[in-house]
């Protein structure tokens, strides 16, 4: 049934309000994945909600400037900018605040998002992102890291039936560069190659159409992916791109055995600031992305900066992925109680509810939810009145 609100309490689209059990059970949840990230060496970081425009919207933060909410701060009389991704924030961090924190410099960090739209799979608008990012360090063991961390994340949390979906966003432009494709025909081309439409691939891919046919249809599982691809001409400008991407894969495949990795070396997805080894991640029956990650140079300017990678994940998503919230058993502690009889038991994992006036303490404890009265040093079930029980 639909629930019907006064006017003065509905919300705009996509934004909506976390209930009970609901909004405790992101909070553990998100404090389990911070926890597992700081027991891997990243280090809790806390940026501010909103900053200026030039800062949160520079470097990789430009792959985001059409999602992000502007407004007027009245003191400075400065644009200022309120963050759609959290990834911009952990990179200014580490190049001023922490420039001088040895490298590599592990971050994790967690908050809440705004866009100014959401999609069709993942309507919210305002969500919760956890995430982790390696700072300064060049190697495909940095980048394996991060993959592998992200799934262990998913994985410690319940996720079941997990996949990597692995890409490289730069490859494509390197082998367009590399064959001369005019840059009239790119953004038709960009369209075709995410829809795998091979006649339009052809239409616009010019010297390198066949290439990237045949590299549209090498997709899928990671070995027959690989495979296909080790037999396709690519071009020398991007074999290290390859190579790379197979040490990644081999790491993981120790790392992570029992992950499904899959390659799909034409997906884009929107990566505009990664440079390498990217991947998003899934689960069967999940509606849409549980998170993204990869390579990047982090910086002031796009394509200029430290080399990075990381991973975000979308809690929202990953939360419909996950068993629901156990109800922590409730007592009802009548106002005659000992406090510290009270304490004992919220000790022991109990949720104590006080009560607030002498009303009668079986009836009170039914009424508010709670499965036990405390009764002097006793506790008793709770029995509901007989318009609650079940039918014999």
């Amino acid at each position: 049934m639909t629930e019907t609100l006064p006017h003065w309490a509905l919300l705009p689209d996509g934004l909506h309000d976390l209930l009970p059990p609901e909004a405790a059970h992101e909070v553990d949840v998100v404090e389990h994945l911070m926890a597992l990230l700081e027991s891997h060496g990243y280090e809790r970081v806390k940026p501010p909600l909103l900053e200026f425009e030039e800062t949160l919207l520079g470097g990789v933060g430009a792959a985001l400037a059409n999602e992000t909410f502007r407004l007027m701060d009245p003191i400075s009389q400065r644009m200022m900018a309120l963050r759609a991704d959290m990834t911009v924030q952990i990179a200014r961090l580490a190049l001023a605040r922490l420039s001088k924190a040895p490298r590599p410099l592990r971050l994790a960090y967690s908050g809440q998002v705004l866009r100014v739209r959401g999609t069709q799979l993942r309507p919210e608008r305002q969500f919760a992102q956890v995430g982790a990012e390696l700072i300064g360090a060049p190697t495909p063991y940095a980048d394996a890291e991060i993959a592998a961390l992200a799934a262990q994340a998913l994985d410690s949390i319940g996720v079941k039936d997990l996949s990597l979906d692995l890409t490289v966003p730069s490859l494509v432009p390197i082998i367009l560069d590399a064959m001369a494709v005019p840059a009239a025909e790119r953004p038709a081309l960009r369209q075709a190659l995410e829809r795998k439409d091979e006649a339009a691939i052809r239409l616009h891919g010019g010297a390198a159409a066949d290439l990237l046919c045949r590299l549209a249809q090498s997709s899928g599982p990671a070995p027959h992916a690989m495979a296909l691809l080790g037999r396709l001409p690519i071009p020398e400008q991007a074999t290290s791109k390859i190579r790379r991407l197979e040490m990644v894969l081999e790491i993981l495949g120790q790392r992570i055995p029992d992950t499904t990795l899959t390659i799909d070396l034409v997906e884009y997805r929107g990566l505009d600031y990664q440079r390498g080894v990217s991947f998003t991640a899934f689960a069967r029956g999940a509606r849409g992305e549980l998170g993204r990650g990869g390579h990047y140079l982090a910086g002031n300017h796009l394509g200029d900066g430290v080399p990075s990678t990381g991973f975000t994940l979308f809690m929202d998503s990953v939360l419909r992925c996950v068993a629901e919230p156990q109800r922590r058993r409730r007592i009802y502690v009548p106002l005659d109680s000992e406090p510290g009889k009270s304490a004992e038991l919220r000790a022991g994992g109990w949720v104590t509810v006080a009560a607030l006036d002498t009303a009668e303490p079986m009836a009170e404890a039914a009424r508010l939810g709670c499965d036990m009265v405390l009764a002097g040093d006793h506790l008793v079930a709770v029995t509901p009145p007989p318009s609650q029980q079940d039918p014999q």
